[in-house]
């Protein structure tokens, strides 16, 4: 089973294959028989995706404070 970590690469790495292919390929929004296909909106979404995977995965590196004491 893939570690948390690993999900977050793999989920971001799909959401940048799909941007890419979008943007190299775009396509307009339309309507058809009641149904809406909004590119613009799936690609904002898409950006979401990829900048909260960075957020979680930022998280879960690990953190180190350097201080020094003045006297």
């Amino acid at each position: 089973m893939p570690t948390d970590l690993e999900q977050l690469q793999t989920i971001k790495s799909q959401a940048l294959a799909s941007i890419a292919e979008i943007t190299a390929n775009p396509k307009p929004s339309y309507t058809i028989d009641g149904q809406s296909v909004a590119w613009n909106a799936y690609l904002y979404r898409l950006r979401q995706t990829v900048d909260w995977c960075d957020r979680k995965q930022a998280a879960q590196q690990p953190v180190e404070v350097r201080s020094q004491a003045m006297t």
